[in-house]
Order: structure tokens, then sequence, then C-alpha cells
């Protein structure tokens, strides 16, 4: 290491799950910070590939990170910063490597963004005992433990949570920050950064806040006030797309609210606002990050209705993998399955299919999807992908109720009216008739004698349903019956 750069004083920026310049509330209290004190900002980026295989990250995730974080290192090495990406294994071997890094380096503050995960959270308090570190928390654009009822207490049910989260939200004025002004003269432009990880492409994704924010504002523009009308259709292009881009924070979510009221400015006043729909799917986004922190159990994978922990989960092996490679003989089940396989995306409402499918006709305890999931999603998110999950299985907090179970046959006729979207991942169907497709009458591969043939049903639909209500009744004790809103998303 050069000698005289090693003793010139620094400020460290430490990028995680916010790999973005705008808005970036860390990054520009970093810097200003730096500016008062006469010191050079430097930024770090540590990858953990032994704490991604536990946590269960997806390689077409950490594919979208690393080319983030390429993108992103030539931004900041326009502003005189530069980046540097270490890997270390575990969590648990970062703090004696900041404690070591900021005396070489002459750092007197480590800024950081704060994150809901319970192993996140013990990291950073780790850290926090050997480094001087500022947190920033800008995941949610209400901070976790704020949103509170009369009793000072989280919310477990998310109208009211949504109520008082939009009287909050427009309390004061939401304003997104612009990147920082350059530190100094530009640096030299950065080696490639490579993650020592698995990866699969994720190329069909275009990369970059600027490609991020204009999916979002073009998405706010043409596509919010008919959200409501045209998402639970998947072979409509009626979501907003930008999941992935919030993830791994190359959006904020302050950034959607800001651009969403830009056209809609009555959302968070007005129920019959053409925004109000897709505003709460960012509030039900805040909800399950609110109740991580409110409640460490969920990044545990507990249920969160502790009756559910007398059911018994049949856990058959053989259906779960038929489950997962889009194998089951319901047409909707396994086209979403062979869309998530193929491009690590799944559509919403197909999420909730197919997680409904998984948990009640098949009696596979939602944990085995939920982790399914985060192996595949290139949106990948604890707290997103566990309270999706929870609320489908009815474990969950203001979770549908264990007696609706989703009918798999009705639901690809509803949403799915015309076939293409099936036919699209299912080309054994492409000559199918319709009608058979949508009343579960498709011809097996021995009465149609061909090698382009479909799978009988692995469960009987009415069978099925009966078993669910048998053995989910376990849980009948464990909190209300009341029916929740059956068409939300949680950013698909």
């Amino acid at each position: 290491m050069n000698d005289l750069v090693s003793k010139q004083a620094h400020t460290l920026m430490w990028f995680r799950s916010d790999l973005r310049l705008q808005d970036n509330q860390t990054l520009v209290a970093a810097c200003e910070h730096a500016a008062r004190e006469g010191r050079s900002v430097r930024a770090i980026y540590i990858a953990t590939p032994t704490q991604w295989l536990i946590h269960d990250v997806a390689a077409i995730q950490l594919d979208f990170i690393e080319r983030q974080l390429n993108q992103l290192a030539v931004q900041l090495a326009a502003l005189g910063i530069p980046l540097e990406v270490r890997h270390l294994d575990t969590f648990s071997l970062i703090p004696a490597f900041l404690a070591q890094y900021i005396q070489q380096w002459q750092v007197d503050r480590v800024f950081a963004s704060s994150e809901p995960e319970f192993n996140e959270c013990q990291r950073d308090q780790a850290v926090a005992a050997k480094v001087s570190l500022v947190l920033h928390q800008q995941h949610c654009l209400l901070a976790p433990l704020s949103v509170l009822n009369l009793s000072g207490q989280m919310y477990k049910v998310f109208t009211p949570f949504a109520k008082k989260w939009r009287e909050m939200a427009r309390a004061k004025p939401i304003q997104t920050l612009n990147a920082p002004n350059a530190m100094t003269k530009p640096i030299a432009t950065p080696e490639p950064i490579v993650l020592d990880v698995p990866k699969v492409s994720s190329k069909a994704w275009a990369i970059g806040e600027e490609a991020a924010l204009a999916q979002l504002r073009l998405f706010a523009m043409t596509k919010a006030a008919e959200y409501k009308a045209s998402r639970d259709f998947p072979a409509i292009d009626g979501t907003s797309h930008i999941s992935a881009y919030l993830a791994v924070g190359i959006l904020s979510p302050r950034q959607c609210v800001v651009a969403l009221l830009s056209h809609y400015p009555d959302a968070l006043v007005h129920d019959e606002s053409p925004g109000r729909s897709w505003l709460n799917e960012i509030i039900w986004r805040e909800f399950y990050r609110h109740l991580l922190v409110a409640f460490p159990r969920l990044s545990k994978a507990q249920n969160f209705n502790q009756f559910a922990d007398n059911v018994h989960w049949r856990n058959n092996e053989t259906e779960f993998k038929a489950w997962c490679d889009g194998l089951t003989g319901y047409p909707l089940v396994d086209a979403a399955m062979r869309q998530l396989n193929q491009t690590g995306w799944m559509h919403n409402r197909l999420r909730m299919v197919v997680a409904s499918f998984l948990t009640k006709h098949l009696l596979i305890d939602w944990r085995w999807g939920e982790r399914y999931f985060r192996q595949q999603l290139i949106d990948g998110d604890l707290a997103a992908n566990n309270g999706g999950w929870q609320w489908s299985a009815g474990t969950g907090c203001d979770a549908q109720p264990y007696f609706r179970v989703f009918n798999p046959i009705t639901q690809c006729e509803k949403f799915d009216p015309t076939g293409e979207f099936i036919r699209s991942y299912l080309p054994e169907l492409a000559s199918v008739d319709l009608k058979l497709i949508h009343k579960l009458k498709i011809p097996t591969q021995e009465q149609r004698f061909t090698d382009n043939h479909y799978i009988a049903p692995i469960v009987e639909h009415k069978f099925a349903r009966v078993r669910a209500l048998t053995e989910l009744a376990a849980m009948k004790r464990g909190g209300s019956a009341k029916a929740v809103d059956l068409d939300k998303e949680i950013f698909g």
C-alpha cells in the first residue's frame, strides 16, 4: 500500500443494498462530513459468498449486483471516489476487517445504510462495537417502528397501518436528493469488478440508475392509472417491473413515491385516486419491512401465527420437485414456475397462485417454497418474500384465512382468458383447445399418443381442498378469519 495514500485522512462509505448515487442519503451524508472535516471519501462493498449461500441469494441477483457495482464504480470514479470490493466469507469476519481497514486508511467514520434483517442487524451491532459506524435508514420511506398504533405498538393489520402511514407521509414534503458533487478530480477508470460467486446472466434486465428511473417514470406516467385493472393478468405488461431495482437499492422507495405523486398528487389523500392502488403496493412493502424489525423471529423462518406450528405439513419431496419444475398438471401453476425458472422473475398474481397451490393443495411447508423463490428470484427480498409466502399460507400477519384456497383452474380461466401466457411457457399446449385448458380436461400422453404431451394433475382439486381445510384448521384459533385484499402485489 502506498504510504502517502495510507496517511491521508478518509471517510468511508460502505455500500450495501443502496447501489446508487441519486437519493442516497448515506452517501450524501458521508460526502458532507468529509467536506467539513477536510477528508477524502473512499467507498467499499463487502461481498460475502458464504453468507449469501446461507441466505439463498439467487445467482441471477448476484450477477445483477455485479453489473451494477461495475457501473457504480465508474460513476464514483467521476466524483473522485474509489470503490473497493472485498470478499469476506461471512458477516462474522467484517468487524475485525473494518477495524484494521480504518487504521490503514485513517478513517474517522464509516457511513452505511441500515438493513432490517436480523443477521444484518447483528452484524452492525458487532461492527459498531469496533468502529465509529453511522447508520442511515433509507430502505423504507418511513422508518420501522415509527408507524405505531395508539398503544405504541406495531400494527398487525395492514389497513390501519396504511392509513397511519399515509397520514405521516403527507405531514411533510417528500423530496429526493441529488447525487453528491465531485469530491476531487476524476480518478482513473476502475478495473472490472468480478464477484467470486456462481452467477446466472441477468442481461434481460437493463442495469443502472438511469434505466431504472426511466422504467419507474414511464410506469408512473403511462400505466399506474390502469394498474388496478391490469395487474392481475400475466399476459398484459401492466406491472411496474422495478422490484429488482428496489431489492438491491438501485432505486429508493422515496423515488417511487415522488414519481407517483408527480402524476397523482392526490394518491396520499383520496381512495379514488388513480395512483392509490400502486401506492398501496409501496405501503405493503413498507409493512413487511416494519414487521421484520418489530418481530425478528420472521427473519428466522418462524410462523408469525404461532398456532401454525401445530400444522402437520406433508412435505412430499417428489411433489415438491414437480412443483419446482412446473410439472404439476395445472397449466397456470406450471407456466408460472417455468417463468420463474427461465427468467428469475414471476408475475405477482402468479406468485400467490403457486404459493397457495404448494401450501394448500400439496400441504408443503411454506418455508420450502419461500426458500426456492429466494434461490431463483432476481428481486429476492426477505421481507417481501417472507411476507408474501406467509400471507398465502395463512400463517402470517394479516394473512389470507387458512380456509381460503385458490382454485388453480378458475384462476387460469379468469386471469389468462386467452391462454396467451400459459402457451408461452407450455408449448406442449399450443394445439390444445383453450376450453379444455380452462376446464383442466387436457388429454394426457397416453390419450394423445404423442411425445409432445402434458402430464395429468398430481392431485385432484376438490380432494386437496378438503384435505387442506382439515389439516390447516390447526391455525383457526390463531386469529381472525376476516378476508383481506386478495389482489395485492408485492412489487411484481
